[in-house]
């Protein structure tokens, strides 16, 4: 954590200050929006197709400083083609059950008594403190604390612990600020299902899945008993987060194609190298950290460029919009 503050410490205080505010500005927005660098690429054909990079925060934070050309290109595609197909019941329920245990079984069954003491004692802290976290906009809409923690953390004993630890690291103060808003891609997946355009996915749900729980037991306890440190830490008040999700909008909405801070929007997973963890455990860290990248970047990019390509060939006449994490 140390590590991550420090770059980005280094990469924000080499920014001119003027730049750090501009793009969340209203004037910024009128005056300069269509010199931002988009996140948008042509792959030039006849008609043009595209890729666009989205992001996993409620579209109405970005919506705005996304540049025309961008939403032009969705518009004008014929066909729209997304990670996964979240629009779609069957995916819904095959990612809830690629998370659970098999043969039935309970967390209290295959964790450590001290990890799994520690991981309900902080479900109940986040329980209590929900109504709190909550802002009145939520509330307009009807979302109740009980129903939100139910929905997210409903079935956790029932969850692996891989997908537990991701639970855990995404129930947050300023996540649960920005539950019942649709994220972007579902957005524009829903956008696209309004303006009756043909959608697709070039990924099934197992490959996403799969690789999550392909980590062997020791690294998935390893894990987990970092995240929650890093939670206990971050509620005595001895830890502050390097990074937050203010973070990752104010990079998008300003076009900046960061790494350290897409990187991890994409595998969704928390970055558990650490200067102050003892030898062993960073070696631990390192390969947690190298699978991930090579499960969740690399393979599922090559996996994925095939697919587009071979779409690609089967249509010459039609224009795809291809929305991806931009990570």
């Amino acid at each position: 954590c140390v590590l991550w503050r420090c770059v980005i410490k280094d990469y924000l205080c080499h920014l001119p200050v003027a730049s750090l505010f501009q793009c969340n500005s209203p004037n910024f927005l009128i005056s300069q929006q269509t010199d931002l660098n988009s996140f948008l690429w042509t792959i030039k054909r006849d008609p043009p197709s595209y890729f666009y990079g989205t992001i996993h925060v409620p579209y109405t934070r970005v919506w705005d400083f996304i540049p025309e050309n961008s939403k032009q290109a969705f518009q004008e595609s014929n066909i729209v083609y997304f990670e996964l197909d979240l629009t779609d019941p069957y995916t819904i329920s095959a990612l809830t059950s690629c998370q659970l245990l098999p043969q039935g079984k309970n967390l209290q069954d295959v964790l450590p008594r001290d990890i799994y003491r520690r991981l309900k004692r902080h479900l109940e802290y986040v329980k209590l403190m929900m109504p709190s976290w909550m802002t009145p906009d939520q509330r307009g809409k009807g979302l109740y604390a009980d129903y939100l923690f139910n929905a997210i953390a409903g079935n956790w004993e029932r969850k692996r612990p891989v997908w537990v630890m991701l639970m855990v690291n995404s129930l947050t103060e300023a996540d649960i600020k920005t539950r019942g808003v649709p994220v972007l891609d579902l957005y524009l997946a829903q956008e696209a299902e309004r303006m009756k355009k043909r959608t697709g996915a070039v990924e099934k749900v197992e490959e996403q899945c799969h690789p999550l729980n392909g980590l062997n037991f020791s690294q998935v306890i390893f894990a987990l008993n970092q995240t929650l440190l890093q939670q206990e830490s971050l509620r005595a008040g001895s830890l502050q987060v390097p990074y937050t999700t203010e973070d990752l909008i104010r990079h998008y909405n300003c076009g900046d194609l960061n790494s350290i801070i897409f990187n991890h929007d994409t595998s969704q997973v928390p970055n558990f190298n650490n200067v102050t963890l003892p030898p062993s455990e960073q070696v631990t860290a390192q390969e947690i950290d190298s699978y991930f990248r090579q499960e969740l970047i690399y393979k599922r990019n090559e996996r994925m460029g095939k697919r587009v390509k071979a779409l690609l060939e089967e249509h010459p006449d039609k224009s795809f919009f291809f929305a991806f994490g931009a990570g």
